[in-house]
């Protein structure tokens, strides 16, 4: 009998999945990362990254449509600082059922300008559908661009590279943190033009719990986190940090070198060493949040 996705969830899910995709010569880097990289010219690469809200999961009912539009068009932005990248054009596919008022797609699209003028962020086009159900989808489509060859990816970590977050961790959705936050563009293109690359590195969208194995196992690293030092959000402890998700921080790997580097650069501040990457890949970190099994 054929498992349910509740039965194996996200990660299980996805390793079932991504054998089954077709690739191409033109793409640099395929499923598995904060975003696909395919080769544009001899200056620049692409960067193509998809996500989705739904409400109910990744917002309420009464949400604002506002702080709903800008949140699912940042979700992507946050995709395209993690590669060290700049966005540049979306393409918006909304299903919603019938019976919504016309002001809570202008509220979404509103929302969305907001954040597409602060990044200079056309908004290409996309699509319309109505639900047979009462809901709300959003779904951005989003090409940014990196410099050829440049794309920081989860997998260039080596054991020794020390461990960095941006930010607070934990308790986004009580603070509202997961509807308001700033995608992490000026901070990652901050740290390349200083000269500060990291060997590997993602954002954290689904909880550090997650997303930190998820960086190591590319990377076919291990990991020591020293939990005292991760900077949890005032009123919340380092399991939340660890586990509630929707920080839409950076976790950044940097070798010997860009750490002595980046003690030295105005940048020294705005990140927290929380860790180390190690040789072993064992590790008790409890998990953050799966798709499908929560």
């Amino acid at each position: 009998m054929t498992p349910t996705l509740a039965e194996l969830g996200e990660n299980a899910v996805l390793n079932r999945i991504l054998p089954l995709l077709p690739g191409h010569a033109e793409l640099l880097t395929g499923p598995g990362d904060d975003c696909a990289v395919v080769a544009r010219d001899a200056s620049w690469d692409s960067l193509l990254k998809t996500d989705v809200v739904v409400e109910g999961l990744h917002f309420t009912s009464d949400t604002a449509p506002e702080r709903i539009g800008r949140k699912a068009l940042a979700r992507a932005v946050s995709d395209i600082a993690a590669m060290g990248g700049i966005p540049e054009h979306a393409l918006i596919t909304i299903l919603c059922h019938p019976s919504r008022p016309v002001s809570l797609l202008e509220g979404i699209y509103q929302g969305m300008r907001t954040l597409a003028d602060q990044f200079s962020i056309s908004i290409a086009g996309g699509e319309t559908s109505g639900l047979p159900y009462d809901g709300l989808v959003i779904n951005v489509a989003l090409v940014g661009k990196v410099e050829h060859g440049m794309a920081i990816l989860r997998s260039g970590g080596t054991p020794g590279d020390t461990l960095f977050v941006s930010g607070l961790l934990g308790g986004s959705f009580p603070t509202g943190w997961h509807l308001d936050f700033e995608p992490r563009v000026e901070l990652a293109r901050g740290l390349l033009k200083a000269g500060i690359r990291p060997s590997a590195m993602m954002d954290l969208s689904d909880g550090l719990g997650t997303d930190l194995p998820r960086l190591a196992k590319a990377s076919r690293c291990g990991f020591e986190i020293d939990e005292a030092a991760l900077p949890c959000r005032p009123g919340f402890s380092t399991s939340d940090a660890v586990s509630h998700g929707e920080d839409y921080e950076l976790l950044i790997a940097l070798p010997p070198g860009m750490v002595e580097r980046l003690a030295n650069s105005p940048f020294a501040e705005t990140v927290v060493k929380i860790g180390k990457l190690t040789p072993s890949t064992t590790s008790n970190l409890p998990s953050g949040w799966q798709h499908f099994s929560a």
